[in-house]
């Protein structure tokens, strides 16, 4: 099939053949077809000529081009050359985001996964991305200490000076959690966090930031503690594009955590090193718009940036709906110094959850995802995203929230609805379950027992959200007996996924590896770039030819080295 170029096109200049392809005795004339000029822009490391060649379009190889102006008396086309219609520079995959972004965290590709809790991106995840040269979170949130301590010291040991970091959720029901989360990574070395779920900024959270910084002998300030934030509400953005808050400064001295001189050279930093713009995604999520997100979230940056004058601004990425070369590239259109990748990860092999779950998210649809009260934020009615198809988790949290709200203590719920827990939430009576709830905080927080005591209406929430914590472990373990209560946080990405990828090698789960997924939504959003800049020239082109389809890892290494 050949698409003819619009009659009212432009002449922008010409191409000629070069002398070496004289020599050599190449093919004389451009190649012609849609198959030809798909496999050029495929070549993302050469550059794209499209030339006319008898009214349809034509890509050559090599030679020289001229651009011109075409209203000048001097851009008649020489002897044996062809009218260029349109021009695409060679774009690696290394060359999309922001360089400075790339550098500051010793990447080759602006590209992150991010941390899914529970260890769903597990210490396997972040060291095969981080050694294909882009960064891995660990999903830090949900484990113990001692299981944080234990991805530390693996990950330090395998992975030296590579790219990796790990993740700090906000713990507003239990704040000496996360205080020890960030005494662990301090005293552990850990310089990179994945800030999520915060609304505010909180003690541990500045004094990760601020402890350690200092002047070097040119004057410049040094933080060595860097945090990149996950956000989705321009109010808390604002936040962390701003200096550590005074006040929490001034806290951190009085408990002799920092010096004065730390809290002063504070003031010239922004809380966040960079920040995630975090739109409609799995997990924690305001199901914000990407489109309009982003654009928003760097304006406040630039509106920041000059207001505190800093030396180092912020960069800004973009996360939540990034699962289809399409999405990817629209994301480095708008601006986003790199990509964040999650819902399309935990489908992977190296994710750490079950091959149960991982079928049931290649099963997955864009509808097939609703929101459900979050078990860690579970009073304050905050909800996250989760997958619906193949299990009754959302309803049953929706159910218990919604009885939470209604009733003040567990013995005022009505006798019928109470059964229905017992039988098929709980599958133990109430006393048994909060038993076992007991016993749990006995070990992690005792405070909650001796508040619940005092408190029947938070003695419920206890017990409820005891429900929604296990019902993620259940998930992650693939307990069968528990399959229809699986909490599997997935956002409509996933559903994207799965339709650009059916019929291909990455439709089956046991080929969804990290870093060829990643590779391929890289190199997919090269050649979709290149695409749109032949047709933002005026070239009508068949809208199959800008179709990427996933490429084995060999052959994606191969298009990229091609030259």
């Amino acid at each position: 099939m050949q698409t003819p170029f619009r009659k009212d096109k432009t002449v922008s200049g010409w191409w000629i053949k070069s002398e070496i392809q004289n020599r050599e005795s190449e093919t004389p004339d451009p190649q012609p077809g849609d198959h030809a000029i798909r496999s050029a822009i495929t070549r993302v490391t050469r550059p794209v000529f499209l030339v006319n060649q008898e009214g349809h379009p034509a890509v050559a190889k090599r030679g020289t081009i001229c651009i011109s102006d075409p209203k000048s008396s001097e851009s008649r086309i020489p002897k044996d050359a062809y009218e260029l219609y349109a021009y695409a520079p060679p774009l690696h995959p290394e060359d999309l985001g922001d360089p400075t972004f790339k550098k500051r965290h010793n990447l080759r590709y602006a590209y992150i996964a991010g941390a899914m809790a529970n260890g769903i991106t597990s210490v396997k995840m972040v060291e095969k991305m981080g050694s294909a040269g882009m960064m891995g979170f660990f999903g830090a949130a949900g484990l113990s200490l001692d299981d944080v301590e234990g991805a530390i010291s693996t990950l330090q040991e395998r992975m030296k000076s590579l790219p990796f970091g790990f993740n700090l959720i906000h713990s507003p029901n239990d704040p000496e959690l996360e205080a020890g989360v960030v005494d662990l990574y301090l005293e552990r070395g850990i310089r990179l966090v994945s800030a999520s779920a915060y609304m505010d900024m909180t003690l541990p959270l500045v004094y990760f930031r601020v402890r350690g910084i200092y002047r070097d002998e040119k004057g410049a300030v040094v933080c060595q503690n860097k945090i990149i934030a996950k956000v989705s509400r321009i109010e808390v953005a604002r936040k962390f594009f701003s200096p550590p808050p005074e006040k929490l400064l001034t806290q951190l001295i009085e408990k002799n955590l920092i010096t004065k001189e730390e809290a002063l050279l504070a003031d010239s930093i922004p809380m966040a090193e960079d920040l995630t713009a975090e739109a409609d995604s799995g997990g924690h999520t305001d199901n914000r718009p990407a489109i309009s997100l982003l654009p928003t979230i760097i304006a406040l940056r630039n509106e920041l940036t000059e207001k505190y004058k800093y030396e180092r601004p912020p960069c800004v990425g973009l996360a939540g709906g990034i699962s289809t070369p399409e999405s990817a590239a629209g994301a480095f259109a708008m601006g986003a110094a790199y990509v964040l990748t999650g819902s399309v990860n935990q489908s992977c092999t190296e994710a750490g959850t079950s091959e149960t779950v991982r079928q049931m998210l290649a099963q997955a649809r864009q509808a097939d995802v609703i929101m459900a009260p979050a078990a860690d934020m579970f009073e304050l009615g905050v909800k996250v995203q989760v997958l619906k198809r193949g299990t009754m988790f959302p309803l049953r949290a929706a159910k218990l929230y919604d009885l939470y709200c209604r009733y003040n203590s567990l013995a005022d719920i009505p006798a019928d609805q109470r059964a229905i827990l017992e039988r098929d939430f709980f599958r133990k009576n109430l006393e048994d379950e909060w038993h076992q709830t007991k016993n749990f905080f006995a070990t992690q927080d005792p405070r909650q027992i001796t508040r619940a005591e005092h408190d029947p209406k938070h003695k419920m929430a206890l017990v409820f959200r005891s429900y929604l914590g296990q019902s993620s472990r259940w998930a992650t373990q693939g307990e069968p007996s528990r399959k229809i209560d699986y909490q599997i946080w997935c956002g409509p990405a996933l559903g994207a996924f799965n339709e650009w990828v059916k019929g291909s090698f990455l439709e089956k789960t046991e080929n969804r590896k990290t870093v060829t997924v990643a590779m391929n939504l890289l190199l997919g959003a090269a050649v979709i770039t290149r695409f749109n800049w032949l047709r933002s020239q005026g070239a009508v082109l068949s809208p199959d030819i800008g179709r990427f389809s996933p490429m084995e890892l060999s052959e994606l290494r191969s298009v990229m080295r091609d030259a």
